[in-house]
């Protein structure tokens, strides 16, 4: 049987990213704390965490995070359907990209999130990387591109994301027609540096390959929206964030009739507790309302 009090010790840690932290947080001592991983990892027989100025988990660790996380959820759905048990929030770990996040997932479970008592703790991450906070137990699911179910989760599809590269007119204007020669002398707008939308949208549109240009990096949607606006660069934005701008600067699509589609899948437990099934039936029916459908 694994002991309690040296999985919360485990997951302290990973999730304070140190003993000194993890101690503060649980009210031990570092001595106490220390000692605890010691008694797991020699009971495992296996290194659970790899030390150093920023401690992170080993792929048995980030196992046992994932355990912890889904046991403490359980106890939760348990104590709250015991007579006389309080119902209290429960917070559950998603990662999901910023397009997502802001356009359809926030708006489409909000009100799953009020009725059902949950709290967020929102991992924001490329769409084509937030699988990696799943499968480091850091998550309870995420939206992601990866249609192939990890270990032990469930991939369901959700719809797709369409984008358009855009950019403001007097941009578009300077380029004199020369596409795509002209739009790669001038900068893009790029959210982060995992983005591949524009290589995505260059690739598909014009059959360019590690195509070269300047870069602007802005990891903030309003601003990412307002350089494209201000004719900083080009970028690639949704269709449903495009659609709800305010009047005022303009963008103009850059190659009308031409998007970047992107799939897009909730990657989850497979053996969900109740407060996650909730959430994903209302990350479900969110992308149905709101997600291009096949």
């Amino acid at each position: 049987m694994l002991d309690a009090r040296q999985l919360d010790a485990l997951a302290a840690v990973i999730e304070h990213g140190s003993f000194g932290a993890a101690a503060k947080a649980l009210s031990l001592t570092l001595a106490a704390v220390s000692l605890r991983i010691k008694s797991l990892e020699a009971a495992l027989g296996q290194r659970l965490l790899v030390r150093g100025k920023q401690v992170r988990a080993t792929p048995a660790g980030q196992a046992l995070l994932g355990h912890v996380k889904q046991v403490r959820l359980m106890e939760s759905d348990l104590m709250a359907g015991l007579p006389g048990g309080g119902v209290g929030m429960q917070t559950l770990s998603v990662a999901v990209n910023a397009d997502s996040l802001t356009s359809w997932f926030l708006p489409g479970v909000a009100s799953a999130l009020q009725t059902h008592r949950l709290l967020l703790d929102v991992v924001v991450d490329d769409q084509d990387h937030t699988h990696d906070a799943l499968k480091s137990g850091d998550v309870v699911g995420c939206v992601t591109t990866l249609a192939q179910s990890m270990r032990g989760c469930v991939a369901e599809p959700l719809g797709i994301m369409r984008y358009r590269c855009v950019a403001a007119p007097a941009l578009i204007a300077g380029w004199g027609g020369a596409l795509p020669h002209g739009m790669l002398r001038s900068p893009a707008v790029i959210f982060n540096r995992k983005d591949a939308l524009q290589d995505a949208f260059l690739a598909q549109h014009f059959n360019l390959q590690g195509a070269l240009y300047p870069r602007h990096f802005v990891p903030a949607v309003d601003a990412f929206e307002l350089a494209l606006a201000l004719g900083l660069g080009w970028g690639m934005v949704p269709d449903m964030l495009l659609a709800s701008r305010p009047a005022g600067l303009p963008l103009l699509e850059v190659l009308p009739g031409h998007p970047v589609d992107v799939v897009l899948y909730w990657q989850h437990w497979a053996r969900e507790p109740l407060a996650a099934q909730r959430l994903t039936q209302a990350i479900k029916r969110a992308a149905r309302e709101r997600l291009l459908q096949d």
